[in-house]
């Protein structure tokens, strides 16, 4: 299912006109420097992210492994609110028509007001929201106001998701499916596609859009070989440890996409 004129149906689109993967990073919101961010963010798309996820900082993050766990907790020490979120997106928005993703916990989200924050972020520039902590079950609300500001709601799914549960979050999912290639918290692994590649095979027999994996996707070879099964690669973890480099580190992390964006061919 897309949304009419969602940039991130265009995005797979054209990954998918060009024979490769969409490459999507996720960033932390604020993180590592709220002046900065805006700037590293544009950085990173014109290296090469089709797409990129912005996470808004929260307490007590789901799923997140250590780095983005600290990469969260530095933003929000740092004061970053969902509402900076907000004008990050905007910002970049000005700057780029990629798409840009939402992360994050429910609980800012309903604090903002569900259809007040889907309008705002839709205003802002973005394209979809990836809400781990709130099961499709519990999503009516909030996929109600997403699809009413043309927002697309993010369904997760894992190599522990029995058939009907899979079944049901796909006959559900909009924009893409989000794999999770292995059990457990973000961070970088080996092996991915071991445990990827069988979930991205069920998830193709109950739907057609497209399909990206996240969860463990830490470089150039991880990103070819996932690449060759999936309609995209999500990577986190790694960009923040290098982004938690002592001095600048936005040289390294702009290569380290460049890198990552040349591996999507399939």
């Amino acid at each position: 299912m897309t949304s009419p004129g969602n940039a991130l149906d265009e995005a797979f689109a054209r990954a998918q006109a060009n024979s490769r993967a969409a490459l999507i990073p996720y960033l932390t919101g604020g993180f590592p420097q709220p002046s900065e961010y805006v700037e590293l963010a544009v950085a990173i798309l014109d290296a090469g992210a089709d797409a990129l996820e912005i996470g808004i900082p929260f307490s007590d993050p789901l799923l997140d492994g250590p780095s983005i766990q600290r990469s969260q907790q530095q933003a929000l020490e740092a004061g970053v609110t969902p509402a900076d979120c907000l004008e990050y997106a905007r910002e970049i928005h000005t700057r780029t028509r990629k798409p840009l993703l939402f992360m994050g916990a429910y609980n800012p989200v309903l604090a903002y007001g569900v259809s007040k924050f889907c309008a705002a972020a839709a205003q802002a520039g973005v394209s979809a929201l990836i809400v781990p902590d709130l099961p499709f079950e519990e999503q009516a609300e909030l996929r109600v106001a997403a699809h009413a500001s043309g927002l697309h709601v993010i369904q997760l799914v894992a190599p522990t998701s029995t058939p009907d549960r899979l079944r049901r979050a796909c006959e559900v999912a909009t924009g893409f499916v989000y794999c999770i290639s292995v059990s457990g918290v973000t961070g970088a692994r080996r092996n991915v596609a071991i445990t990827a590649r069988p979930v991205v095979e069920r998830v193709r027999q109950v739907t057609h859009i497209p399909v990206a994996v996240g969860f463990g996707i830490a470089n150039p070879d991880t990103v070819r070989e996932v690449a060759t099964f999936a309609d995209g690669v999500i990577v986190g973890s790694a960009l923040i440890d290098l982004l938690s480099a002592p001095g600048d580190a936005r040289g390294p992390a702009v290569e380290f996409i460049r890198d990552l964006a040349e591996a999507t061919a399939q």
